[in-house]
């Protein structure tokens, strides 16, 4: 059988803006929830899932093309928040940011491009900026009373321009997930 691989294309995000937001593991000690490791940050921009080898290489090349028709842009992430909106209990901490017509613009590109190449299912329009800094742990934080809980609606201010597009895979370990960037590939400037 071949090997598949788990797929996803991402912005992976500054040094410093990976530090900063890694920080809020330790203002909600009582959260019950598994934070993701700092280098483990990144904003997923399409979930492709499990691919073949050959997939994967279709993948590549169509993202290759697409991030030479786009230029670099800043994303503004402006809030820590639980995640998904309306959903109770929530699922994840997340940091949110401003809707960006480059980057919706640029995924459009990109689920036009690998919807010729491999077969998967692209997001609906609800597509939302974020990136996961901690996924609940669901059982634990239903033992809460609602008004125990604890209140995560911060505003923050963290610019940062986004100059490329990774391809890549994630692979479970007993650790948990360790992602390798299989392709970078630079925005035009």
């Amino acid at each position: 059988m071949e090997k598949r691989h788990r797929i996803f294309i991402a912005i992976n995000l500054p040094e410093e803006i990976k530090r900063e937001l890694a920080g809020y593991s330790e203002k909600w000690p009582e959260l019950p929830a598994k934070w993701v490791p700092k280098d483990n940050l990144h904003i997923t921009v399409e979930f492709l899932g499990d691919l073949t080898d050959e997939e994967v290489g279709e993948v590549c090349m169509v993202v290759k093309e697409v991030v030479e028709r786009h230029n670099s842009f800043t994303i503004n992430l402006n809030k820590v928040l639980y995640g998904p909106p309306k959903k109770n209990p929530p699922r994840m901490v997340w940091a949110d940011g401003e809707k960006s017509e480059e980057l919706v613009d640029l995924k459009e590109d990109l689920q036009e491009g690998l919807l010729e190449k491999i077969a998967f299912r692209p997001e609906g329009a609800g597509f939302i900026i974020h990136i996961t800094l901690a996924r609940i742990l669901e059982m634990e934080f239903r033992k809460f009373d609602l008004d125990e809980r604890p209140e995560i609606n911060e505003d923050i201010d963290l610019p940062f321009t986004v100059e490329s597009l990774e391809v890549m895979e994630s692979e479970m370990k007993r650790g948990g997930p360790v992602y390798t960037i299989l392709e970078s590939h630079n925005l035009k400037n």
